[in-house]
């Protein structure tokens, strides 16, 4: 399954009428340019849930940081690193919450 799937289901598990008024995954941009993803850990299997800071940097245009403070993980890159980006939150969420069939 492709992350963009993964992530739709994942998000879509915890939408219960009541968790996705107040929590979810936001998508943004960055103006240098590049990619900000911000996933709220409330409610979730991942909520205080240790998280390794992740940083990357190969070039300008080529890097990636993640990171998770307050229950809230942040993934930012570059222009091109947006799957990157939901790979980290994928693989670190396969090793913390039981694997779903989707």
């Amino acid at each position: 399954m492709n992350v963009l799937k993964w992530l739709e289901h994942w998000y879509s598990e915890y939408c219960d009428g009541d968790w996705e008024h107040s929590y979810g995954i936001k998508i943004t941009t960055l103006d240098n340019p590049g990619w900000a993803i911000d996933i709220r850990l409330e409610g979730t299997l991942l909520e205080n849930k240790d998280f390794q800071i992740l940083n990357i940097e190969r070039t300008d245009v080529d890097w990636i940081y993640c990171n998770v403070s307050e229950n809230l993980f942040k993934g930012r890159g570059g222009s091109r690193n947006l799957e990157e980006i939901l790979l980290v939150f994928q693989e670190w969420s396969n090793l913390c919450e039981p694997i779903v069939d989707c």
